[in-house]
């Protein structure tokens, strides 16, 4: 017996409702980001792409959280406490040294950004590491500086006596440099060396440096850290995550001014001008001297230096392989 018409018309409706209504959104993979340390122009590509909404509309929910320097940041991700974050070769071999499982993902200072600030007195300007015989160097506790500095001395044929390291709270370094009671204090280009030459500003002091990699120390900086775990777990996420922090430090390098803005809006206690003195620096490091690479490749020549500087500086390192330390397979 055939249907009445009616019922055939509701049945119809109730097929074609579905194909009509509304799809629900895809709900955003949740990503908690280390930067290291407080908001600042060397993290700042992380920041412009939550606040330009690049991870956003890579399906992610990233929130940035202030770390406590590089080797906590690491060993937070090892623990899985973090998803990514800001990290550097020296703290993944550490890492892997102790057992952890820590990767680089992506290049962000393709060269060390430290540094050797002084405070300018009667026009003295460092010009060599000869000039720095008897010199105090200033770092923190649990600085990387102790071990760094005399196997750099010894990459440039001075013994570790040739610099006098001293150990000190963090929070007192600059104080300690401005006041003359070092001579030298490890800083960061877009980091804290602007934080420092706007202190020497209000003080009356002029502040100029001497880098690491004018004297022969070839190593990379900073990266996108993230653990071997998370690579096998979900490599979609690791690559989606990374192509969108590139995408940010893309928008800070082409736009500093307008990223300025982004970041301060997220951060609203930074001050604006040496937010973008960071900014510049950290512009400079991201590109490889190699204007054929990438940007967020990492070099096989270059890392495989960087591991050959770090095991002659730090004992224990030894066994960790320059492979596992790295990968390119998320920036291609």
């Amino acid at each position: 017996m055939p249907l009445p018409r009616r019922l055939i018309a509701a049945i119809a409706l109730l097929l074609v409702i579905p194909l009509h209504a509304p799809v629900p959104a895809a709900v955003a993979d949740k990503v908690k980001f280390n930067l290291s340390w407080l908001p600042q122009g060397s993290t700042g590509g992380v920041l412009v792409a939550i606040g330009k909404g690049f991870y956003a509309e890579a399906g992610l929910d990233v929130s940035a959280v202030r770390g406590y320097g590089g080797q906590r940041t690491v060993n937070e991700i090892a623990q899985g406490l973090f998803e990514f974050g800001y990290g550097d070769p020296v703290s993944v071999m550490l890492n892997r040294a102790q057992g952890g499982a820590t990767v680089m993902v992506a290049a962000l200072n393709t060269q060390w950004p430290a540094a050797l600030c002084y405070v300018d007195r009667a026009g003295r300007t460092l010009k060599s590491l000869a000039d720095l015989k008897g010199l105090t160097l200033g770092g923190g506790a649990a600085s990387p500086v102790h071990n760094i500095a005399p196997a750099w001395l010894a990459l440039n044929g001075l013994p570790a006596t040739h610099l006098k390291l001293l150990r000190l709270d963090p929070a007192v370094i600059n104080t300690a440099l401005l006041d003359g009671r070092i001579d030298l204090a490890e800083c960061w280009e877009g980091a804290n060396r602007p934080v420092l030459e706007k202190l020497g500003r209000e003080s009356g002091k002029t502040i100029k440096w001497l880098r690491y990699r004018d004297f022969s120390l070839n190593l990379y900086g900073n990266g996108i850290v993230t653990s071997a775990k998370l690579m096998a777990a979900n490599p979609d996420l690791v690559r989606r995550f990374v192509k969108a922090t590139l995408r940010g430090y893309e928008f800070q390098q082409q736009r500093p001014q307008e990223a300025v803005d982004v970041i301060v809006a997220q951060a609203k206690l930074l001050e604006r001008q040496t937010l973008l003195q960071q900014i510049l620096e950290a512009n400079a490091l991201v590109k490889d001297a190699d204007l054929t690479v990438p940007r967020g490749r990492i070099r096989d020549d270059r890392m495989l230096a960087t591991v050959e500087f770090v095991k002659r500086a730090f004992s224990g390192t030894q066994s960790v392989r320059p492979a596992d330390t790295y990968t390119n397979r998320f920036v291609e």
